[in-house]
């Protein structure tokens, strides 16, 4: 495999990788959150706790959460020096963003509802003081900064693509 295909083949992985994570954000932010948000509280405990342990798996480490940020730095190490690589730098920013909003906003809402306990052996107070704690609104509102941030890197990554296509054709 020649250098350029190496380098468009990594910048290929890191917009796909970049765009699966995009979309996740985005599900919860349509789709996972409202619905969850109709339910009582003993069902929204479990479902997202049920949900907090399912995403984290080989398939969304791997291609989604800790594959973005690897695969745009090697797609940064194999554009350095090319027009790309400012495209594909902030690509790699705006994904660590994510991350450290992940880290600071999300898996602690996330660790203290799953700490809660079984829903089912809880008390409707507890419940709804674990649901509470948990602050929906909050956790919405910066998972919609998670969806901006993403998409931005991912329409950066592809940028960065169609510079690199060009300078090789």
């Amino acid at each position: 495999m020649t250098a350029t295909a190496l380098t468009l083949a990594a910048l290929l992985a890191a917009t796909v990788t970049s765009g699966l994570l995009a979309g996740v954000y985005l599900l919860y932010a349509h789709t996972v959150m409202p619905g969850l948000g109709r339910l009582d509280d003993q069902a929204f405990v479990g479902a997202f706790q049920a949900l907090d342990r399912a995403i984290v798996n080989p398939w969304f480490m791997a291609l989604g959460f800790l594959g973005t940020p690897v695969l745009g730095a090697l797609a940064l190490a194999r554009t350095w020096g090319e027009p790309a690589a400012a495209w594909v730098a902030t690509a790699l920013v705006l994904t660590v963003a994510a991350m450290v909003v992940t880290a600071r906003v999300h898996l602690p809402r996330n660790d203290a509802l799953k700490a809660a306990g079984e829903p089912r052996d809880l008390p409707p107070a507890d419940l709804a003081a674990a649901r509470a704690g948990f602050d929906e609104t909050r956790w919405a509102r910066w998972n919609l900064v998670r969806v901006v941030t993403s998409i931005a890197a991912t329409g950066c990554l592809a940028w960065a693509l169609v510079l690199t296509g060009r300078a090789t054709s």
